[in-house]
């Protein structure tokens, strides 16, 4: 009978003990779940947010598991060449381990799994460095949404603000954003305290594994380009 590949020992890292420990449990468990399920997707994400993400995860905890990380840590559990992947045509889905993006192995139907993560959307206040998707002007006048006590935090963040008989007023139009354009860490914190919510948390599918068959869901990447690298 031959040996299994899934028991064979791998080199991760020279690391501290405990790090190539924790290593190899995610290694572990990976190939477990590669015996487990039926199928598995990569997918990447934007604008991660991790209790969102952890509220979605937990919807699917019965019939999935996912693993975020090291894409080096998962490619070497999954096998990064056919002739050192754990299950065949594994290797397929290693190669497409690159940036944000992470695992989910399911026993679901296909179509399921599409339909949740293509259906899957959870705005938030955008961070810095995130690109605006409007333009945010306020106009000089009074800002009556604020109490008084705002006006110094308003005037840390660099806006032209004054109280007027406890008013918080701006002398001056002022721009918060620009779209299309990074968005700064004051205009990040002005943005929140007028409620208003640009970053979009979004999952997608890049590819799907079973037994079966091998399915690319991402435009512009052919099948052969994974097999010539």
């Amino acid at each position: 009978m031959p040996k299994s590949k899934r028991n064979k020992q791998v080199t991760l890292s020279k690391t501290k003990k405990k790090g190539r420990e924790q290593k190899e449990v995610i290694v572990t468990a990976i190939r477990d779940a590669a015996e487990k399920y039926s199928s598995v997707f990569v997918f990447s994400f934007e604008n991660m947010r991790n209790l969102k993400f952890k509220e979605f995860r937990d919807q699917l905890k019965s019939t999935s598991r996912f693993f975020l990380g090291s894409n080096k840590v998962m490619q070497v559990a999954l096998g990064r060449s056919a002739a050192d992947e754990i299950r065949p045509g594994l290797h397929k889905v290693s190669k497409l381990l690159r940036g944000d993006s992470g695992l989910v192995f399911t026993n679901m139907a296909k179509e399921e799994v599409e339909s949740l993560f293509n259906k899957y959307e959870e705005f938030d206040f955008a961070r810095t460095g995130t690109i605006a998707t409007e333009k945010v002007e306020l106009p000089e006048g009074p800002l009556e949404q604020f109490s008084h006590e705002m006006e110094p935090l308003l005037r840390k963040q660099g806006m032209p603000v004054r109280l007027n008989r406890g008013v918080i007023e701006l002398v001056s139009d002022y721009l918060v954003c620009e779209e299309g354009k990074p968005i700064s860490p004051e205009a990040s914190r002005i943005l929140r305290l007028l409620g208003i919510k640009m970053a979009s948390f979004r999952l997608h599918l890049i590819c799907r594994w079973s037994p079966e068959d091998f399915e690319l869901y991402k435009e512009g990447l052919e099948a052969s380009d994974i097999d010539s690298e």
